[in-house]
């Protein structure tokens, strides 16, 4: 079918496949038990390899956590990460001096640049019930011009984020969160501005990220892409099958889509159903990655290496390599210059 909308589906696996100028894609939805006095799990972690845990053992991984989940300090340079958080909380802190706990829809933008290290830790703060945690962690490259940039640190909170909510003619709601990318439905729509340096900070890129919850049957069409260049993802992450332009697809699925078509969309499965979208225009440059460096030339990759090894991208100024902040404080971010920023009220996705 030529004038299908669908170029391709694959499955979804771990990480997700992505198309540039996304690099990285993977879903965190970890069912972690009770809490523990040192808010990690409260249960036996025998048989994990701890350190380097991705086994979902009981429905949830350590990751690299050594007592609590979650990945301690480590370097990035020359790209950036979306780190939307559904379910739980995330304690950020990074070589910046910066620091966050965010959770519950709020989403974490942090532009690598130059260089930077950070850690997330998944501290578990309920010692009475489960701790669930789910999360989305994207990374977005940035162009040559913009790889070395000063690394910055943003935050947008839940209750910030543009949401649409419509009704179909049968009354079935769909969702959409907007974390980039305008929606179509006026200026109370218009997302929060992306960090300065961002690929999608520049409106030629037409970078969208969103998210989409749609009930059982529920219909949503989709709008064209406003870029002539622009490639669209769509994640079929929750649901049992998605009806695109009328072709059934089960899920779960990646699905790469013809960015400028209209694209109706139907949850055909009967329970709710979950999408992320990914869409940009491409960079369209020379790709070199080193685990978390991402540049254009080998020799540029070599050099990272070197910075980080002489400078340590400005030095790790917390106690240890893991830290976590508490249960407290709430949902907080402290900048590098020492503002502190909360939300105003709690949020939900």
């Amino acid at each position: 079918m030529s004038d299908s909308p669908v170029l391709k589906v694959q499955p979804l696996g771990f990480p997700w496949p992505t198309i540039d100028p996304f690099l990285f894609c993977v879903h965190h939805d970890d069912a972690y038990p009770r809490a523990n006095a040192q808010m990690g799990p409260d249960a036996s972690l025998a048989g994990r390899d701890i350190g380097q845990d991705f086994s979902r053992k009981d429905g949830w991984s350590m990751y690299h956590g050594q007592t609590v989940p979650g990945f301690p300090a480590h370097p990035h340079r020359g790209f950036e990460t979306v780190t939307i958080v559904r379910r739980g909380l995330i304690d950020h802190s990074d070589s910046l001096g910066a620091a966050a706990s965010f959770g519950g829809g709020d989403v974490q933008w942090l532009t690598a640049g130059g260089g930077v290290v950070h850690s997330e830790m998944f501290p578990l703060l309920r010692r009475d019930a489960d701790n669930p945690l789910e999360l989305f962690q994207i990374w977005l490259n940035l162009p040559a011009a913009s790889k070395m940039a000063k690394a910055h640190f943003t935050m947008f909170w839940s209750q910030d984020i543009a949401r649409l909510r419509t009704t179909d003619a049968e009354g079935r709601e769909t969702e959409v969160t907007c974390i980039a990318g305008a929606l179509p439905g006026g200026a109370d729509l218009a997302p929060l501005a992306p960090p300065p340096d961002s690929w999608a900070a520049r409106a030629s890129a037409d970078v969208a990220i969103w998210t989409l919850r749609m009930a059982p049957g529920a219909q949503w069409t989709l709008p064209a892409a406003t870029g002539q260049a622009t490639r669209r993802m769509l994640y079929f992450f929750r649901g049992e099958v998605l009806r695109v332009d009328g072709r059934e697809i089960p899920g779960p699925a990646a699905i790469e889509l013809r960015a400028g078509s209209v694209v109706e969309l139907l949850n055909a499965g009967p329970s709710t159903g979950e999408l992320l979208l990914l869409q940009g225009r491409p960079i369209g440059e020379p790709v070199a990655q080193y685990g978390p460096f991402v540049m254009n030339t080998q020799a540029e990759i070599s050099q990272a290496m070197q910075d980080y090894r002489r400078t340590q991208f400005g030095g790790w100024p917390w106690p240890d390599a893991a830290p976590v902040h508490g249960s407290g404080d709430g949902r907080f971010a402290r900048h590098p210059d020492g503002r502190e920023e909360r939300p105003a009220a709690a949020g939900t996705d």
